[in-house]
């Protein structure tokens, strides 16, 4: 038999939670030992519990997802944490996954889909869906930017790219399911990572390194 995880569910709606607890707790080997709706709660309780496993939220209140997602994998290296979205979580993949992320589920995943994940996990492997393996969504830890000398990491660079493709900030906030004014915060990041003081120069900057990310895989 297998050993029981302890797994912590940190999101914005307690109904939704419930729901998800009662799933995890018909299999005789997972225990839910908390559910917290902040992500501050949500670090607090990894770090004093270091639970097997943490479903996390990509929406909440209090802070990104990524922020909670850093500083969960900091106070419990050991933790595997998968992140529930409402939306398509393939444009996230990359950041979340290098943040420590050990998976990507959608929010209207299947009870088998969330124990399939759930399973993998024990045996040290992940489950990505199908339609995104067909998009192509290789390679998953080489970056032109990181390569060619931007320092930005991927959520950043992911803003960049929908940026010099024309996408409004507020498009671009929905899209990754934050706030207008963590946009704003990435932004700034961004200007000072690139030694920059407006769009245009970083749109400018970014294409450069892009084009010459770009020789990589021709």
């Amino acid at each position: 038999m297998n050993q029981v995880w302890r797994v912590v569910i940190v999101g914005s709606h307690p109904t939704s939670m419930l729901g998800t607890k009662l799933i995890l707790e018909e299999e005789k080997d997972l225990h839910v030992t908390g559910m917290v709706q902040t992500g501050q709660e949500g670090i607090r309780f990894v770090e004093e519990h270091s639970p097997d496993m943490v479903l996390l939220d990509y929406r909440l209140s209090d802070h990104t997802a990524d922020y909670v997602l850093e500083q969960m994998k900091q106070v419990s290296p050991s933790s595997h944490v998968v992140v529930m979205t409402d939306n398509d979580g393939l444009p996230l993949l990359q950041s979340l996954i290098s943040r420590g992320a050990s998976g990507i589920l959608s929010k209207q995943a299947s009870p088998f889909q969330l124990i399939h994940i759930i399973s993998g996990l024990r045996e040290g492997i992940t489950a990505l869906p199908l339609e995104w393996v067909r998009q192509g969504i290789w390679p998953l830890t080489s970056s032109p930017l990181s390569e060619g000398g931007l320092p930005l990491s991927e959520m950043e660079s992911f803003i960049m790219e929908r940026i010099v493709q024309g996408i409004t900030y507020d498009k671009i906030a929905l899209e990754i399911e934050v706030s207008r004014r963590s946009i704003d915060n990435y932004l700034r990041k961004i200007y000072v990572k690139l030694g920059v003081n407006t769009r245009a120069q970083a749109i400018e900057k970014y294409a450069l390194y892009t084009r010459q990310g770009r020789q990589m895989y021709a």
